[in-house]
Order: C-alpha cells, then structure tokens, then sequence
C-alpha cells in the first residue's frame, strides 16, 4: 500500500496494532472500473436478485443485460470519455442501470439533487458541463429537466419512464390514478432534444465496450455547499472501486452473494451512493430501494424483506428506535448498519443494538473522499464518540489549525488531514480551490479532531462551526452529547448566536421524545455537572422538529440564517 512522503513503514501508524483480527491496514487493492463489480456480479451470481423495488424484482442477469442495452443507446447518443452526463434520479432501478451504462461508456457521472430548484440546477448543469441529463417522466422532475431544456442551460435529456418500473398491477394503477404526476409529451420545439429512455434502452444496436483506465474520472460529486460555492469533486474509478473494497474488507463477515441492503439514503448521495449501490453489487446482495425514507415504510420492509445491512444516519436510527409501534415490526435480520453524515450519539447505538441485535457503528468521510475514511470496527470493545481508526491504506493526519504544514502531538487537537486511495483528484475546474484544499499530499477537511494512544480518532467539531465565547472555544458537538444523555431528549442542534457580552454564545434547539416533557431549567440543571459553565446554552428552544437534509443529516445553516435574521 502507497505511504505518504517521509513514511517507510506502515507499522510507525498508532492505528495500526489496533486492527481487528483478520484485517490489515497494508492489505493490497488493485484499482479497476468501478463496473467491473456488477460484471463480477453478473458472472458469478447471475440468477441472484440484484434490485427490489416496489414489489418488483431483476436479476443480476437482467440487470447486466439492460445495462449493455442502455450503454448501447447512449453510445448512439454520442456518450464516450469526456462526456458528462447527469442523474436527476431518486432511488429507482434506473439509477443504478444508467450510472453502470455511462461508465461502461466511459463518461462521467454527474449526481444531482432532484429536489434542487431550478436555479441550483442551472448552475451545477453549466458548471459541469453535464450535456445529457437522466430523469424520469414524472411531472415535478421533468418539468425542471424541461426548463433546463428552454433556457438553453442543457443541451438533451432522457426521459425514463417510471411505470414500467412497478409490477404489472401498480403500473397500472398509477397510470390510471397518478395521470396527473405524469408528464405530457415535450412541446414541438424541443421534441428533438428530448429522447425516449424507453426507445433509448430498445436500441438495436450493440454496445461497443471502451477501456477505461481506474484514473478515469467516474462521478463529478457535488458539495454540499455549506461553506461556500458548491464544487464537483472529482473521484476516479480507482477511488470508488478501492473505497468500496476497503469497507467490504472492514465488514468481512458479510457473505457473497447472501446479503440484502435496504437502500432508504439516496443513491445521489456520496454515502448511499458508495456504502448501498455500489457495496451491495460487490457483494451480489440484493438492494431493496425506497425513493424516499418513509418511517412505516421502511418498517415494513424491514419486516418483510429481511435485509441484513442498513446503511443510514443517526437520525433513522433513531426515528425507527421511538416509533410508537417499534415492537409489531421484527428487526432481526439486520446484522450490520454504518451511520455516517452526522455524529451518532451512543445512547442511539446502544438502544438500537438491543432493539434488533445488530451491529451498528460509526463512520466518517465526505464527498471528496468517497467518501469513507474511519470506520469503528465491527469486533472489539465500544470507544465512546468515536469514528474508529482509518480504513486501509488510509493515513490521517492531525495538523496545526493555524498552520497545516504542522502535526499537532498525539492527544491534541487538529485539523483532520486524510491520505488514501479514496481521495479525490480535485475539485472540476477549480485550481485555486483545489490548491487551498490540499496541504502537500494530505487533504484537508476542514473537520476538527483528536486521536487517543490506540490510533482512534474523535471529532471535536468543524473549524468554522467554532463558537468564540470571551476568547475561549466552544465546540458545538460536547454540549449536543450533554444534552443528549436528557431521557427526554430526542434530537438536538447546538449553533453560535450573537452575545454582547461574550462575543458568541452556544443556543441549543431541541425536539423532545413523544410524550415527554422537559423544560430550560432542566436541561440546565442536566447540564450542570456535565459541562462547563463557558459551555452553557445561553438560549434554549424546543422545536416540533428539527431541519434536516436529504440524507436526514440535522442541518445547521438554516437555524444559523434564522438567528443571523433576527439579529439583523
């Protein structure tokens, strides 16, 4: 495995002697396509189930066929290595047909959010040059692809459409009762530039496979935004295919061709994206996919379709921990969940263990990392807070906040600086961002943490989610910890508000468990002997809910424009 400059010896890392039995930190990946999963998968385990949806399902083989045949229209279309094509696309079997097809290609992914407005669409479609755009002919997706269309942002769309995706009955019904969710056909003038997914997948022609080498760009990933102009990240083949056999490798209990994943996180997602799509197809498990997380749903599939690997956010969690019918469902079959995108509270862990007898642990990673960087392991003792040592072949690196050039010594806190085979090239058409994202070989995060003698990392919080109270720093994630050890405490954010005596002061917004109570005073009185008094909330609100975004992460930036606005 490649080491940083300066390093001869994967044994001088910490991390290193607390590896779980069986895994090595050194251990050997051969980058390739990221779709020679679903080749290996189609050839070895072809009448498998590949993809539940709704009801209706396809076999790995079916699945490989309609790739070749999707590859094979896009071809038609002119899709090869340079092109960009994007997916405005929730859960739905297509997604994963038409993300294998570019690829197989050799043309690049771009992933859109397809509840974004039509602004942020125009600017991700003209910053990543995406030509083709992929969605379905449902009207609230369409509409936007149409306008895209009309402004002259993008040049073609293929419409997908969503029917044939159900079993006969349901298709049915939906045509006849959903009339109106269904897009008419485009107006003269664009009739040329919208193509038929269905004419598109029935294209006499024959794929024509391309070589494309691991360093080839796979996916533009956008960021989040949250600190600053949304940028495309972009990940190769080599960095998909390697994060995804880093985590296989993680969890080596998972069995070939035995597991089922349920797909609640959106496959746009990074983490859906790398830790159910593409892990589900390394393994030849069979992906059960919902469009959108829907609590009693998704309780019901888990009840009926017995998945046993459940990727999903602390937030899930611990939605399907408090339902009030939790105990009519049976969670047993799930024997190994990762929570990534936000940090998982271990009174989340714990209860949700006891309450389906899995495995649940803890990630991190972002989208310029593929995103999995740490993993808490599957066998040893709970190390409370943390996200785990990181993956093989993953070097991290805590650096001086004010000076990244610096480590900072064991057992202090620094700037999260990663190294690995899942780090990203750069950012699309962005050298100075890239440059500023980069120190030497190491990738700067922008994420706050400490490492412990064994090699464990903690993440105190992000360096601009700083809270400056009379000089000292305050960070967010401990007084959220605090507060949620409250029995009455379901979900809580903790951001900065303007102080006139102390500069900044922590607000905590709070939603309470069903059918319980708590006032500010006693979480005050909670807090008392758990933080210190700099730390103290000096405002707390309870909130019916929280906001949260798509992959159900609690969001900070909308409680922070609130409070910006009010003391405006």
């Amino acid at each position: 495995m490649k080491l940083p400059s300066g390093r001869t010896a994967a044994a001088s890392y910490p991390w290193v002697k607390s590896y779980p039995p069986g895994i090595d930190w050194d251990m050997p990946f051969v980058p390739r396509p990221i779709t020679a999963l679903l080749d290996d998968a189609v050839r070895d385990y072809p009448n498998n189930p590949a993809v539940k949806f709704k009801g209706k399902s396809q076999t790995y083989r079916q699945l490989g066929a309609e790739v070749e045949r999707v590859a094979a229209g896009l071809q038609s279309l002119g899709v090869k290595k340079g092109v960009h094509v994007g997916l405005m696309l929730p859960n739905t079997p297509s997604f994963i047909v038409y993300y294998n097809a570019i690829l197989k290609c050799g043309g690049t992914v771009v992933n859109f959010n397809p509840l974004y407005t039509l602004e942020e669409l125009t600017f991700q479609v003209k910053d990543s040059e995406t030509q083709i755009l992929i969605t379905h002919d449902l009207k609230v997706l369409y509409d936007k692809a149409e306008a895209l269309l009309e402004n002259a942002t993008l040049a073609r769309a293929v419409v997908v459409p969503f029917a044939p995706l159900l079993p006969p009955a349901k298709a049915l019904l939906f045509k006849l009762f959903k009339r109106s969710a269904i897009a008419g056909p485009p107006p003269a003038a664009l009739k040329d530039r919208v193509v038929s997914g269905h004419k598109l997948a029935a294209s006499s022609k024959t794929f024509q496979p391309v070589a494309v080498d691991p360093q080839d760009i796979a996916v533009l990933q956008y960021t989040g935004g949250t600190t600053g102009t949304p940028k495309g990240a972009m990940l190769s083949h080599a960095n998909l295919y390697t994060n995804t056999m880093q985590i296989a490798a993680w969890a080596k209990d998972l069995k070939q061709g035995q597991e089922c994943v349920l797909g609640i996180l959106p496959f746009f997602h990074v983490f859906a994206m790398t830790v159910v799509m593409n892990l589900g197809i390394a393994k030849a498990a069979r992906i059960v996919m919902m469009p959108r997380f829907e609590l009693n749903e998704t309780l019901q599939l888990i009840d009926s379709e017995k998945p046993t690997i459940m990727p999903a956010v602390p937030t899930i969690f611990n939605a399907i921990m408090n339902h009030p019918k939790v105990k009519d469902f049976n969670l047993r079959s799930i024997h190994f969940c990762l929570s990534g995108g936000a940090p998982l509270p271990l009174e989340v862990k714990t209860k949700f263990e006891a309450l389906t007898g899995c495995k649940l642990v803890e990630g991190y990673g972002l989208s310029e990392t593929s995103p999995v960087l740490t993993c808490n392991p599957l066998d040893g003792p709970i190390v409370s807070g943390s996200i785990g040592p990181p993956l093989p072949g993953t070097v991290i690196s805590l650096r001086d906040i004010s000076d990244p050039s610096k480590e900072v010594p064991q057992g202090e806190r620094g700037e999260l600086c990663a190294f690995g085979p899942q780090v990203m090239k750069a950012y699309w058409n962005k050298p100075a961002e890239t440059a500023n994202q980069f120190v030497g070989e190491f990738l700067r995060t922008g994420d706050v943490a400490v490492m412990d003698d064994k090699g464990f990392f903690f993440i105190v919080d992000r360096i601009k989610d700083l809270i400056i109270c009379s000089g000292y720093n305050v960070y967010p994630r401990r007084i959220e910890e605090a507060i949620y050890e409250h029995p009455a405490v379901e979900e809580v954010t903790v951001v900065g508000i303007k102080d006139n005596y102390r500069g900044e002061a922590p607000k905590a917004f709070i939603k309470l468990r069903a059918g319980m109570t708590a006032t500010s005073a006693d979480i005050m009185k909670h807090l008392g002997s758990k933080i210190s008094k700099i730390e103290m909330p000096a405002q707390i609100e309870f909130r019916d809910s929280l906001p949260k975004t798509m992959i159900g992460k609690l969001s900070k930036k909308e409680l922070v424009a609130e409070e910006r606005a009010k003391s405006a």
